[in-house]
């Protein structure tokens, strides 16, 4: 696989992880989840925003803490 693949692939997987969360999150609030759940959800969808910022910046991926 070229690095080009390998790099839109990891971008499609970045946002896809995004949206999933944003949409995880959207349900649970509407089921009524309790603050500590949305709030887990909302710190973890601010960890990808800030990942899939830095590969877009760089074309790397780093990990930011959990």
């Amino acid at each position: 696989m070229r690095a080009s693949d390998r790099d839109f692939r990891k971008l499609d997987d970045l946002v896809l992880d995004l949206k999933g969360l944003v949409l995880a999150r959207s349900h649970r609030r509407r089921a009524g989840a309790g603050d500590a759940e949305i709030r887990m959800f909302t710190e973890e969808i601010e960890r990808v925003k800030e990942v899939l910022a830095e590969f877009v910046r760089t074309g790397e991926e780093t990990r930011a803490a959990a």
